[in-house]
């Protein structure tokens, strides 16, 4: 219970109160007013409403909850560990670079047994006694550095009254369950928590991933399932057996009771119709695997699923949907193409490009395009329509992404389309979205939220404090920039190190900030820690004046130079705060920080995000979400500077569809209706009572079916 009540603090910023108020405050109001003030020292704060609520809590109820608040909310922002720093003064008293190795050198060289281990010509720098530990306690910092002064810039997130912890868990629940867009893994992993948690089931779960974690609770229950396609089964099979419901890895199936067995193989004879069976060569060996657990031959009842097996072994042939349209395609045959994609509308917008570019007449392709688009999904007419606007426009190099966040580029070698074809697909794609959306009644749009990426895909993107989807910008108030990486070993000694690509508006003149270079004219490096123990890890930050900055753009970078991969890691995280320069403080102070997320996935080098300064001189962050594969160790800036500023400048160039292109349709629908649509950083006080808000948590909300 605790772990949903976390959950929802986290995703939401609303707190769940179940226990009863009482008639007057008692000693809860103390307990009150100082979780107030403990929350105000990492950047939070309750609102009125929480406010008198809790005070209204008996004196032990308000401190335990204050106690699970103030846990959630320091995780949050990653101030539930301690972040020592190298060099303890940082960012003062950084050496240079040079000088602190020929320091190292010769204390090693004055200390007799230091001295004897020394083995010149092969001479290892890392391994020189006192480089890449602490040589100071969390203590001794914390007495070097003077309080950080409070200033009104600071962030300060509001903390709202919830319902119950079962109405919030729930809505929370259906919101996941019910997204438009697939979810990251630690959305997919709450959502299992929170469909075993809640009672009410969602009867539509539109992203299939989403609906085979659903299933699982499903089938657990006895209750019928959600299940369209062969693959649903297969993913809901995967699930149970604690695989990967996305497919992408093979599942080694567990033993199914005989209930589940018959359960599983009823769905499948269900709909496992012959146009269907062509799925199931895409993912062979897993059928063959499954079926070896489910024993289709004990159940003469469920001929169709018995069909579906032998397809899989290769007993029985079966012509996928996809393969009779390739085959059509490569062929030439473009029109029969077409007429075999009507009947999919999604799968023929997915193709719209290339059927423009090689169709019998880009007309007759439009008019399919305008028949499919009432068929497809939200999520598929938003991405075409991104798809198309860079068409408007291109760029030099196309990239690609997938779910992991790995990326690649390539030059654009398409023949270009007319004028005349991107603006009446365009139309289309625009009168069928804007035909979609609700009525907003009356709209308020925060302007900070306009440059906002809309979330298409969420699967590259860690739920976290201050997240965006990638593609997102807004503005970097402050004079001082810090990121930092912090991160806790496993197993095996585990060396990150924290770097800054910084080039100029053309993206050449590369410089960093990195273990090889301490410092420039206006940035410095905390030190490099080779290793990160339990229980406190280790931190590195990167100290930037941003007025000083001789470069435009600003890459930070988490490098594997040794040991565990970032999902193989007990812990680790990177984020960025902000202050103004007569600020003093600790290297790590939790209110000035304004982004904060889990690293993960199997890349080697994280890319998370790019600092940019416009022609007005006011400096912007773009949202990334990118890992290079980079090498199994020894990963440095200088070693990727070529791959990671193609990638970043693909990123930077392309014109993502943002909340500005949604917003600008509802004003078109909106009406006299008595409600309020808010989109919005923050929900606001003072919105009328039952107003839609849509915040970046629940800004797939705003995705239409």
């Amino acid at each position: 219970m605790d772990n949903l009540e976390s959950l929802v603090i986290a995703r939401r910023l609303r707190v769940p109160i179940d226990a009863p108020a009482g008639s007057t405050p008692g000693w809860g109001e103390a307990a009150t007013r100082q979780l107030d003030a403990a929350l105000l020292s990492v950047g939070f704060k309750c609102s009125a409403a929480l406010l008198e609520r809790l005070s209204r809590l008996r004196g032990e109820s308000a401190v335990d909850l204050g106690v699970r608040i103030l846990a959630a909310v320091r995780g949050l922002v990653g101030d539930h560990v301690q972040h020592n720093s190298y060099f303890i003064d940082f960012p003062k008293n950084v050496p240079d670079t040079l000088e602190f190795w020929a320091g190292l050198l010769r204390e090693a060289l004055l200390d007799p047994v230091a001295a004897a281990r020394l083995q010149p010509p092969t001479l290892n720098l890392l391994t020189l006694p006192g480089y890449g530990h602490y040589q100071h306690t969390y203590a001794d910092l914390l007495a070097a550095h003077a309080e950080l002064i409070q200033l009104s810039g600071d962030r300060v997130t509001v903390l709202e009254l919830g319902g119950s912890l079962e109405s919030e868990a729930r809505e929370l629940y259906f919101s996941l369950a019910g997204s438009e867009v697939p979810l990251a893994a630690e959305d997919l992993a709450a959502l299992r928590s929170l469909a075993l948690f809640c009672a009410d089931q969602p009867e539509r779960v539109p992203v299939r991933e989403n609906r085979a974690v659903v299933n699982e609770v499903r089938l657990a229950a006895g209750q019928s399932l959600l299940v369209d396609t062969v693959t649903d089964v297969l993913r809901l099979a995967c699930g149970c057996s604690g695989g990967d419901v996305t497919l992408a890895t093979p599942t080694r199936f567990r033993s199914f009771r005989r209930a589940e067995r018959r359960a599983l193989l009823q769905a499948l004879d269900g709909v496992a119709t012959p146009a269907k069976l062509g799925d199931v060569p895409r993912h062979r060996e897993q059928w063959k695997r499954l079926g070896e657990r489910l024993h289709p031959h004990e159940y003469p009842q469920f001929p169709r699923a018995a069909r579906l097996f032998e397809v899989a072994r290769g007993t029985r042939q079966a012509t996928g949907f996809d393969s009779r349209v390739e085959a059509a395609l490569s062929a030439g045959r473009t029109a029969d193409a077409v007429e075999l994609l009507e009947n999919a509308p999604g799968a023929l917008l997915r193709r719209l490009d290339h059927l423009l570019r090689t169709g019998p007449s880009a007309s007759t392709v439009l008019d399919a395009a305008e028949k499919a688009v009432t068929g497809a999904s939200g999520r598929v007419l938003l991405s075409l329509r991104e798809h198309l606007q860079n068409r408007l426009a291109p760029a030099a190099r196309r990239i690609f992404t997938n779910r992991y966040g790995r990326a690649w580029t390539t030059s654009d070698s398409r023949l270009p389309l007319e004028q005349e074809v991107l603006s009446r697909a365009v139309a289309i794609l625009d009168e069928e979205i804007t035909r979609r959306l609700p009525d907003p009644g009356e709209l308020i749009v925060d302007p900070d939220v306009l440059d906002v990426a809309l979330p298409l895909s969420g699967k590259a993107v860690a739920p976290g404090l201050g997240m965006l989807p990638r593609g997102s910008l807004s503005t970097v108030d402050g004079e001082l920039l810090r990121f930092f990486v912090h991160w806790r070993q496993a197993e095996q000694r585990t060396d990150y190190d924290l770097s800054a690509l910084m080039l100029d508006a053309s993206y050449d003149n590369p410089t960093h900030i990195a273990w090889t270079n301490y410092a420039n004219g206006f940035a410095e490096y905390s030190g490099d820690l080779t290793e990160a123990p339990a229980p406190h890890g280790a931190s590195e930050f990167i100290n930037i004046r941003l007025a000083d900055a001789t470069q435009p753009i600003i890459i930070p970078q988490v490098n594997i130079y040794a040991g565990e991969r970032f999902d193989e890691a007990a812990e680790a995280f990177f984020g960025y705060m902000t202050r103004d320069a007569e600020q003093e403080g600790r290297p790590f102070e939790p209110r000035t920080v304004r982004m904060k997320s889990d690293l993960r996935g199997s890349g080697r080098i994280a890319l998370p995000l790019v600092f940019l300064r416009g022609d007005d001189g006011a400096w912007r962050v773009k949202w990334l979400h990118l890992y290079l594969k980079g090498h199994p160790g020894f990963n440095r800036v200088e070693g990727n500077r070529v791959t990671a500023s193609l990638l970043v400048r693909s990123i930077v160039e392309r014109d993502y569809l943002r909340v500005r292109y949604l917003a600008d349709l509802l004003r078109t629908k909106s009406s006299s209706a008595r409600h309020t649509t808010y989109i919005g950083r923050e929900a606001p006080a003072g919105l009328p009572s039952g107003s839609r808000m849509y915040t970046p948590g629940t800004l797939h909300e705003l995705i239409p079916a």
